[in-house]
């Protein structure tokens, strides 16, 4: 914010306490969020290897790149939940914390004794967030599954095809990432609802679920016009809200919905006379949309960029990753916020703290497995160093 740059401000859950037993992607993206609003996350991982996503894909220094994304700013700690003693530390831990997160199939918690009824004996102001495919109910309850298939059955993957109309597999994992948010949307709902009347809650969050809360929008399209696409202005479908390919083969964005961004547009390319076909079909037999696409392959994207910050027409490059990071307004919301963590990754700068006035720190990089094993087994649950000793020679931490 303009004036508050080098102001700190508390952030708004410092001093909340998340237990994540949750792995890969969501549930460690979800807590990820609520860790850059300040949250103590405590991720607990299995001694033997740990969170799956430590060793998936692609690694930098033998770690995961998918887990140091998603795992800045947390604390790890190892218990094994195949042992009796593990899962009594597991137990303890969860009625300490002011949220847990899991991300197991339905029953699984439960029978490994850190179920949410289990829990709220103990801890009965306790938030619960039961992040899954399907939820925990329904008939699909049982089922595995992944990203792709979320999508696909949620409609959402109905509406990326290509010209030939076959769905395009997305490079983003919407299904995950969208779950991450809901469950940490709601999460957030649960503390608010939490500090008026000091009730906790179960949150049963299906990632399908939040998909098919994307197409609240289609589905009403669907049932009043029979049209499964929705808002037919939005689809690509007129010459006003389109993307354009360029003179150097990349493309831009023109979204130019209201009336005096399309005249800016048109003025600022020297054709008046289009002004008054904003709403015309993108479709060859509109004499108008050939011109359109000529027009911008006559110039580079770059040039585009440029006519389009100076005319203020709603035109923008689309960019990759990397120039996506090199952007202008990526560097300026980066500049002063501490450059690159000790992962190499952004800075806060860019990540939820922002929001909260950040105030130039940096990113913690993701923990090491078990790297807070003592903290929070001698410091929270007040373990010996002969208790400790003994477990770790046991295995169960």
């Amino acid at each position: 914010m303009a004036g508050h740059s080098g102001t700190r401000h508390k952030k708004p859950l410092q001093g909340i306490r998340i237990v994540d037993f949750s792995r890969y992607l969501p549930g460690p993206y979800a807590t990820w969020r609520l860790a850059g609003m300040g949250a103590e996350v405590i991720k607990v991982e299995p001694p033997d290897g740990g969170d799956p996503a430590r060793y998936l894909a692609e690694r930098r220094d033998g770690t995961g790149l998918i887990f140091l994304a998603n795992n800045r700013n947390k604390k790890s700690v190892t218990i094994n939940l195949k042992r009796p003693e593990g899962r009594q530390l597991a137990f303890q831990l969860a009625c300490q914390a002011d949220v847990v997160i899991e991300g197991y199939r339905p029953g699984v918690a439960d029978a490994l004794g850190i179920g949410y009824e289990q829990i709220r004996r103990v801890r009965p102001d306790i938030i619960y967030c039961s992040l899954t495919g399907f939820g925990q109910t329904g008939p699909l309850r049982d089922l595995a599954g992944h990203d792709l298939n979320y999508l696909a059955l949620s409609g959402v993957l109905s509406q990326l095809k290509d010209r030939d109309g076959r769905p395009v597999q997305p490079t983003v994992q919407f299904a995950d990432l969208i779950g991450g948010m809901a469950a940490a949307e709601a999460i957030l709902a649960a503390l608010v609802k939490r500090s008026f009347t000091s009730e906790g809650n179960y949150l049963d969050i299906s990632m399908t679920d939040a998909l098919i809360q994307l197409m609240n929008t289609h589905m009403l399209y669907q049932q009043v016009l029979g049209i499964g696409q929705g808002v037919p202005v939005l689809g690509g479908g007129f010459v006003c809200y389109h993307i354009y390919e360029t003179a150097d083969c990349r493309f831009v964005t023109l979204g130019a919905l209201e009336s005096k961004f399309w005249t800016n547009f048109c003025r600022a390319v020297g054709r008046e006379e289009w002004i008054s076909a904003q709403f015309s079909p993108a479709v060859e037999a509109n004499p108008i949309f050939p011109e359109l696409q000529a027009l911008f392959r006559s110039r580079t994207r770059y040039e585009w960029t440029a006519l389009g910050r100076q005319a203020d027409c709603c035109l923008t490059p689309v960019l990759e990753t990397g120039e996506m990071m090199d952007h202008p307004h990526v560097r300026e919301k980066r500049s002063g916020r501490g450059g690159e963590t000790g992962t190499g990754m952004m800075a806060t700068g860019m990540g939820i703290g922002a929001l909260f006035g950040d105030g130039g720190g940096t990113d913690a990089p993701a923990p090491a497995l078990g790297q807070h094993n003592r903290e929070i087994l001698q410091g929270l649950l007040g373990a010996t160093d002969a208790q400790l000793e003994e477990w770790e020679k046991q295995g169960v931490v």
